[in-house]
């Protein structure tokens, strides 16, 4: 058993109404059931999710909690406008993203982007991964799956890793359930983060700096799956979700 991890190098910067699947297909000649994994940071610059910070007016809730923090309050307000609940606010904003996704700062990025601006991720991931994977299709003729990624910490563990947050016909989940162990034992819990596992293994070639790969082809294992997908999949429900709630236990706390 084995699987390919393939860099597409040779893109050029992204701007506002480029391209990405014709950028791709002109780079490297797909196959059915290639995986095309794509960093969200090119696909918001594609959909045009650049900010200029002196254009960001801070509300109430971003100014106190600059005045707490001391951080910059326009920052603070870009954060919260792609945030539907806020659990940390310092060293860290930790959130819960429009889209579902909980992580550091919504999002929002300094990084890979001319100084003075933002970078917002896209504000449905899904959607921004369907269109892309139905026009690569379209472009290759061949049957593809789509994975967004974004680069994320770990609540117990030092270091990033890609992480999905968006994706097109893949399962995020496989689920062992009811399988037999080595020992004939039946599983019960295992749920597998495929679509997380396939991110950080396209993460180790994408690299964080400046020559960053934003897409890499995962080649020879087959996940695709016909139908509508989403990543919310891979989000506990609210009523099951501790850390959450311990979290929420704290703000009440303080």
């Amino acid at each position: 058993m084995k699987f390919e991890a393939i860099a597409v190098e040779k893109i050029p910067l992204i701007h506002k109404g480029d391209d990405l699947p014709s950028l791709i297909c002109e780079r490297i000649e797909l196959q059915d059931r290639d995986i095309v994994i794509i960093a969200s940071t090119v696909v918001a610059k594609a959909e045009g999710e650049i900010f200029r910070l002196e254009d960001i007016t801070p509300g109430e809730q971003a100014l106190e909690i600059a005045a707490r923090t001391g951080k910059d309050a326009r920052f603070i307000q870009a954060v919260l406008a792609r945030s539907r609940e806020v659990f940390v606010e310092a060293p860290f904003m930790l959130v819960t993203t429009l889209a579902g996704h909980t992580c550091v700062n919504a999002g929002v990025d300094e990084s890979n982007i001319e100084h003075g601006f933002l970078l917002y991720p896209s504000e449905n991931p899904d959607s921004s991964a369907l269109k892309l994977g139905e026009q690569l299709e379209r472009l290759s003729g061949k049957k593809l799956s789509v994975i967004i990624t974004d680069t994320n910490g770990r609540a117990f563990k030092i270091g990033q890793t890609g992480v999905a947050i968006g994706i097109f016909k893949i399962k995020p989940i496989k689920r062992w359930i009811g399988e037999k162990d080595l020992f004939g034992k039946i599983l019960e819990i295992t749920e597998e983060a495929v679509a997380d596992e396939l991110a950080g293994a396209a993460n180790l070639l994408m690299g964080e700096g400046a020559g960053g790969i934003p897409v890499v082809i995962i080649r020879g294992i087959d996940y695709y799956c016909e139908g509508n997908t989403s990543i919310n999949e891979t989000y506990r429900p609210e009523d099951m979700d501790i850390i959450k709630k311990g979290l929420r236990c704290l703000q009440k706390k303080i």
